[in-house]
């Protein structure tokens, strides 16, 4: 069986992540392609798709979330991710006794003795008089009923896990601070989730192993699970395993791929690229050596905004009085710098509109 490198699974995630060469995937294209883009920070998937997509405009996601083609809603992970209506619409049931688990982990004490099916009940009543509402005006509402487990539980229960919801705009709009209003999925779209598929078929689970792999991969089981969460895949990986091919990599854990995907030469140049925080071009692999370095992992999970260099994360960014500014996790070579530089001042005129261009390497 053949073995992939390091650099070789870089390469191939890069490209997958269209991160090796700026695509010209519309803004639609590219969040279907991704299978959405982590998005608890509202801003951030401006960047991230800046970062991807060759003339990206902020005023393209802008009208897709507004023209309900994209939604923010809780998925995989139980994070906010910003989702293509479609996608969320047939995923969402696969999703949800994921999303009941994560929430009884954090709050199993405080929801003990809560019948979870009359709670989801007296939740979609409430919502069924149109009015948008917070999380705190929602389980305000319900703790005349259920006045023990406390506001956050309920809250967070209702509305991560038992009715599907979407953020409304002007959350996460470009440039706009706005609290989270929360309506019912099938009420913002127009149409109900798709249902459970019957017992013992999993055409979700199927589906999302493809479209993880043409995303992500090659990539282990433990890859795919990391990412969306879900339980029982290994069935789906099974039931498609006669459609994808095999790997290994250096560590000897078996990689799965589409047989079509691209999988560039280990020595393609890798642009610099600024991702913005939680991304998931790092975020959606349980073995994150093929993008970052293992003493660097937890930058990943604390919400650092990082640049690729050569592939692979070789510093942190913020945005400081308008300027990019770049502090190295390892000594840059000129051609480095450079082109640290020029992307910075690319990321800083437009995350200003065009009104600054500066970029500077902090410690030096």
């Amino acid at each position: 069986m053949t073995v992939l490198g390091d650099r070789a699974l870089n390469r191939a995630a890069l490209a997958r992540q269209l991160l090796l060469e700026r695509s010209a995937m519309t803004p639609q294209e590219a969040v279907v392609h991704l299978c959405g883009l982590q998005a608890q920070e509202p801003q951030e998937p401006f960047t991230g798709l800046w970062a991807r997509l060759s003339g990206f405009e902020a005023s393209a996601l802008d009208g897709l979330l507004t023209g309900r083609s994209v939604v923010r809603t809780h998925l995989m992970r139980r994070t906010v991710h910003l989702v293509a209506a479609d996608d969320v619409m047939a995923w969402r049931a696969r999703h949800d006794a994921m999303l009941r688990q994560k929430v009884l982990g954090v709050y199993r004490r405080e929801l003990d003795g809560v019948d979870l099916g009359e709670l989801a009940s007296a939740a979609r009543r409430l919502m069924a008089d149109g009015q948008p509402r917070t999380m705190t005006g929602i389980a305000e509402a319900l703790a005349e009923r259920w006045p023990v487990p406390g506001r956050r539980a309920l809250g967070e229960m209702v509305v991560a896990a038992l009715v599907p919801m979407v953020q409304m705009p002007p959350r996460g709009l470009w440039g706009v601070k706005a609290g989270v209003r929360n309506t019912p999925l099938a009420d913002w779209l127009g149409r109900a989730p798709d249902p459970p598929a019957p017992e013992g078929s999993d055409p979700v689970g199927e589906a999302l192993v493809r479209r993880y792999l043409a995303a992500f991969g090659p990539a282990a089981s433990a890859d795919l699970r990391a990412w969306c969460g879900l339980a029982g895949l290994p069935k789906a990986v099974a039931a498609v395993r006669g459609e994808l091919v095999a790997f290994r990599d250096e560590r000897g854990r078996e990689l799965l791929d589409l047989p079509g995907a691209p999988r560039p030469d280990p020595d393609t140049p890798a642009p610099v690229r600024f991702l913005p925080a939680f991304d998931n071009a790092i975020l959606g692999y349980h073995d994150r050596s093929r993008i970052i370095d293992d003493a660097h992992r937890g930058l990943s999970v604390e919400g650092a905004r990082v640049v690729l260099v050569d592939g692979r994360v070789g510093a942190t960014w913020t945005v400081e009085a308008g300027a990019v500014s770049v502090t190295p996790l390892r000594p840059f070579t000129r051609g480095e710098r450079g082109a640290v530089v020029e992307e910075g001042r690319s990321l800083a005129s437009f995350l200003s509109d065009g009104a600054g261009d500066e970029a500077r390497i902090m410690g030096t």
